[in-house]
């Protein structure tokens, strides 16, 4: 994108990941935390191949889900009301199709305050966007577009990680579309009060797969290639210390938005 606002307060600030207005219209710092010490094996290969025997677990897993991950594009009109002078503010985020008729999950902050919204699916298609709700203190939202027979992503069980498994990151960060990243779990259950994020509620994933500006709202995957996160948030100035909200919240709270937009 043109424009790539990245919270930078400090190099131990963390800023949502997502390009452009969204990002900075929803200024949340975060202050690191330490590690989930595990007894468990890390980072162990699966017990049976998965799919084809001629790629890893890890191409397998992006195979089944990748093609249900999205770019969300979002514009903004601002004005001066000093000057009455306009400019558009641009932002990138990512999300992923949940349901087939077009139900998008993504992140608040992806959507902001944004005039307009376009998602581009992975085989080039774009369509416009409609928000159909968003619940800024768990930072989730929905899209909805006009199409059907979508690919659609599969859903893990996100209280069951355990520090030391597997986490693949897809997403578009800076305008890398359809980036693919691995790590582990490096911890589960992370309160937002430990690191200052005003999410209530919120045990957040953390994982030291490579995510970044843009990668907001997309998918956090185990080696099956199952979502169990939405990732959300990076803390500058360090390596590896990622944060997605749970599957299983984002669900519950997007299926929340969902009904209430269909009441």
């Amino acid at each position: 994108m043109s424009s790539v606002f990245s919270l930078k307060k400090s190099l131990t600030s963390l800023s949502l990941v997502s390009l452009g207005a969204a990002t900075a219209l929803l200024g949340a710092h975060f202050m690191p935390t330490n590690p989930v010490l595990s007894q468990q094996a890390i980072a162990q290969l699966p017990s049976a191949p998965i799919g084809n025997t001629d790629t890893n677990f890890v191409a397998s897993a992006v195979e089944r889900t990748g093609s249900a991950v999205v770019r969300i594009d979002s514009t903004r009109t601002l004005r001066n009301p000093y000057t009455n002078g306009r400019r558009v503010a641009r932002g990138t985020g990512s999300g992923f199709i949940i349901r087939s008729n077009g139900l998008i999950l993504t992140n608040a902050h992806v959507l902001g305050g944004a005039d307009r919204v376009s998602v581009t699916l992975k085989d080039g298609r774009s369509f416009t966007g409609r928000v159909l709700g968003q619940d800024r203190s768990t930072d989730v939202a929905v899209v909805q577009i006009q199409a059907n027979n979508l690919p659609v992503v599969s859903l893990g069980n996100s209280d069951q990680l355990k520090p030391g498994e597997w986490a693949i990151a897809i997403g578009n960060p800076l305008g890398l579309d359809n980036t693919v990243t691995v790590g582990i779990i490096s911890g589960t259950d992370r309160s937002s009060r430990a690191f200052g994020s005003r999410g209530r509620g919120v045990g957040f994933i953390q994982t030291d797969a490579a995510i970044n500006p843009g990668n907001s709202g997309g998918p956090l995957l185990n080696q099956r290639g199952q979502v169990i996160g939405v990732n959300t948030a990076i803390i500058q100035g360090a390596q590896g210390l990622g944060f997605a909200i749970p599957i299983n919240l984002a669900q519950q709270i997007a299926n929340q938005l969902i009904a209430q937009a269909a009441a």
